[in-house]
């Protein structure tokens, strides 16, 4: 029988990350449409590409990826990003404890 993996661990360097990068308004926008979608979304059929610069895009999605709010793989010159849920929940459980 497979063991359930372990929840991700949220240092105090992890947490205050993942707060700092969702205080900015376009990355949060970012976040929920990766989100929104069950599984991975291609970074292209982001709807705020036509917004910002794809520059700016590719740092937001770096933030996301360091804070580890999300996972980006490359597949050719495409790249699919999919949501951290469980690493999410552990997030919202430690603000849910102040």
């Amino acid at each position: 029988m497979a063991s359930k993996p372990a929840p991700p661990q949220l240092d105090d360097e992890r947490f205050h990350s993942i707060t700092r990068v969702l205080a900015d308004p376009r990355r949060f926008a970012i976040l929920q449409q990766i989100a929104s979608c069950d599984g991975i979304v291609a970074c292209s059929a982001l709807t705020v590409q036509s917004e910002i610069s794809p520059a700016t895009i590719s740092h937001h999605l770096k933030e996301l990826t360091e804070a580890g709010l999300i996972e980006a793989k490359r597949d050719g010159r495409s790249m699919h990003l999919s949501f951290r849920r469980d690493l999410w929940h552990v997030y919202c459980q430690r603000l849910a404890a102040l």
